[in-house]
């Protein structure tokens, strides 16, 4: 304590002024709501008090199976939630290859659509000169 204070009190009268207090609060005339704080639950263990205490309590409880209910609902969700984000992960990345593959397959059949486009040409030029070329040197000769 500073020594301005020490001056004016001495330490018996700061200790005795804090047993008074606790004297003053737990005199006989406080309210029960104050007794049960401080003192802790006393009288008949069965009453209306009792009763509201234990409808009280069964309300708590309730609350806290809804609650812990609710905690598994919503940690079954984020998993559901986890499952279906890999699952259209799995899905996007099966539909990029698909749309990549698809594109080389188009491609492909591209080039062998112009391949048979002159194939299908030679052929007929060489249908055409057997044909022609007979005829045009019956007609020279």
């Amino acid at each position: 304590m500073p020594p301005k204070f020490k001056r004016h009190l001495n330490d018996d009268d700061v200790t005795g002024s804090v047993k008074s207090e606790r004297r003053n609060l737990l005199e006989e005339d406080s309210d029960e709501e104050e007794d049960f704080f401080l003192r802790g639950p006393s009288g008949p263990r069965f009453g209306p008090k009792n009763d509201k205490i234990r409808h009280v309590q069964n309300q708590v409880d309730e609350v806290i199976d809804v609650m812990q209910e609710n905690i598994t609902k919503v940690i079954e969700r984020g998993e559901r939630l986890d499952d279906l984000q890999d699952k259209s992960e799995s899905l996007s990345d099966n539909a990029t290859a698909f749309s990549n593959r698809s594109k080389q397959l188009r491609r492909q059949m591209w080039w062998r659509g112009c391949k048979m486009k002159v194939i299908v040409a030679l052929v007929a030029v060489a249908v055409l000169l057997v044909i022609i070329v007979p005829i045009i040197l019956k007609y020279n000769t």
